[in-house]
């Protein structure tokens, strides 16, 4: 499954059918306690993405999400979403929050029902600025849109809790956002301080997915400026992807584009670090396991796979359980 940007790298225009986040303690107060009091009737007022001024009759309460993003950022601050693109997809990819079962699947995420959203009663839709030329507008005629960015390479975990703050803004559950903040920083300076007490702070590591289309392998390398690869940073490591030479990253997410021939410029004392699904076919382990290149590369050995179902650009919960998986393939 890959981020359905449109300003991603053709590496997405190769993955065909594929388009392309735990808490560690309880909060203090219930999150599904979240949300405007019942009858609260005050008109909200925000602006979007776009800078668009968008006012609701009240905090949203009936909410359609088109991002898997914004569907954790709702959950994690008490609100269920009543309708969520591909919903077999983001149950399959994440595993940090759990989705109600009543909710309605709206089609993809690049291009939602507008006869299943004109269904379900909606106070406002959630979108990224990644949708098909058009759809917002048309959403729009009939229901509330409040776009988010996709991503932003230059700050990705600030643009992260921007998005959540606009979301809770748009839902009446500002009261929320200090919880999700102090849990992600928690974990995140529990992760930096177990990574240094192993000796591993400085360590340089190269984080990727991959996947084979048309006969080929393509792997996506996570930069600096992809949110995995900001917590990393945040954790202590060194990427491995600043030391390959003409290797470029979107703007958006952060992501690059190479092949295996590509990670022979990686350093030698790499740490290999991937993602992967059970839905799909682990390019590192099955398709490239007769490969001499890939066998000959020195991390290749000790490449360790992630958990599955670990949100790559989802939000505090999903990047908590990245710490947690990170310091394990640390250790």
């Amino acid at each position: 499954m890959r981020q359905s940007a449109a300003s991603a790298l053709a590496v997405l225009a190769l993955a065909g059918t594929l388009t392309a986040c735990g808490t560690t303690e309880d909060p203090a107060e219930d999150p599904s306690e979240g949300g405007a009091p019942e009858g609260s009737a005050e008109p909200v007022t925000l602006t979007d993405a776009r800078g668009e001024e968008i006012t609701l009759d009240g905090p949203a309460a009936r909410v359609a999400v088109t991002e898997w993003n914004a569907v954790e950022y709702l959950i994690s601050l008490g609100v269920q979403p009543v309708g969520v693109s591909d919903i077999e997809g983001f149950e399959t990819w994440n595993s940090s929050v759990e989705l109600d079962s009543e909710a309605t699947d709206i089609g993809t995420r690049g291009e939602p029902s507008l006869d299943t959203l004109a269904t379900l009663d909606l106070d406002a839709v959630l979108v990224t600025d990644q949708l098909v030329e058009g759809a917002v507008e048309q959403i729009e005629e009939s229901i509330p849109v409040i776009v988010m960015p996709g991503g932003d390479a230059e700050d990705p975990i600030g643009s992260m809790f921007e998005n959540i703050e606009l979301v809770a803004a748009a839902t009446g559950t500002e009261d929320q956002v200090p919880r999700l903040r102090e849990e992600f920083d928690t974990a995140l300076a529990d992760g930096r301080s177990a990574i240094a007490e192993a000796g591993d702070e400085g360590a340089t590591v190269a984080f990727s997915d991959g996947y084979q289309a048309g006969g080929a392998v393509s792997i996506r390398p996570y930069g600096e400026g992809s949110l995995l690869g900001a917590v990393l940073g945040e954790l202590g490591f060194a990427n491995a992807w600043n030391e390959v030479d003409g290797l470029e990253f979107d703007p958006v997410y952060g992501l690059g584009q190479t092949d295996v021939e590509g990670l022979t410029a990686l350093p030698e004392d790499t740490a290999f670090w991937y993602i992967a699904s059970a839905s799909e076919t682990d390019v590192f382990q099955e398709t490239l396991a007769d490969n001499s290149l890939w066998n000959s590369l020195p991390f290749a050995a000790e490449a360790v796979r992630f958990p599955d179902a670990i949100w790559m650009f989802g939000g505090p919960a999903s990047m908590i359980q990245f710490i947690d998986a990170t310091v394990d393939a640390a250790g």
